[in-house]
């Protein structure tokens, strides 16, 4: 079981139940999946970055990355219907705890100038976004074979859950905010 999972079984989930005064077990929310995108619009046109970018997001994650294609044709950006664009992962399960595990503990803390990440990214149901500027901040990746310097999105998606109740579970969880002074 990972490491985080076991924290969240046996510390978040109880706290959480009694700061919110939830009564029923099954009404506390829960981590469903993570989602990571990568969006190369700019390299569109040069398919072995793309790949490249695709490989490299699936070492990070450990699970294979899911290439997304252009479903119009847009000629002010010189897009054609069906061409690559991005490239995108749904985490689940285990190894979504282990992939959010090694984000708070190795990645996080590897990012420059870093003061935490904003409060601002939950949407009303609770989930969470974020950007990371640049993928080698996770150790997974070989800075000598890497080619193209690409950002991620991270969505956290939870179930039965508000704002508030998400933000506290990932705080407990150790997740990297900014402090609530700013």
């Amino acid at each position: 079981m990972a490491r985080l999972l076991e924290k969240y079984k046996s510390d978040v989930i109880p706290s959480v139940k009694e700061e919110f005064e939830v009564k029923n077990v099954m009404q506390l929310p829960k981590v469903v999946k993570i989602c990571v995108s990568m969006g190369m619009g700019q390299y569109c046109s040069d398919v072995k970055k793309i790949d490249r970018c695709a490989e490299e997001l699936g070492v990070i994650v450990g699970q294979k990355a899911v290439q997304t294609k252009a479903k119009v044709s847009e000629a002010g950006f010189k897009v054609r219907k069906d061409m690559p664009v991005g490239c995108r992962v749904t985490l689940r399960g285990q190894r979504m705890w282990e992939f959010l595990d090694r984000f708070i503990s190795v990645a996080a803390p590897r990012i420059a100038d870093f003061h935490g990440f904003s409060r601002k990214g939950f949407d009303q149901k609770g989930n969470y976004s974020f950007g990371v500027n640049e993928q080698s901040i996770f150790p997974e990746v070989n800075l000598d074979k890497m080619e193209v310097t690409q950002g991620m999105n991270v969505n956290v998606v939870f179930e039965n859950s508000t704002e508030q109740v998400s933000e506290a579970i990932l705080e407990k969880l150790g997740f990297p905010f900014q402090r609530k002074d700013k």
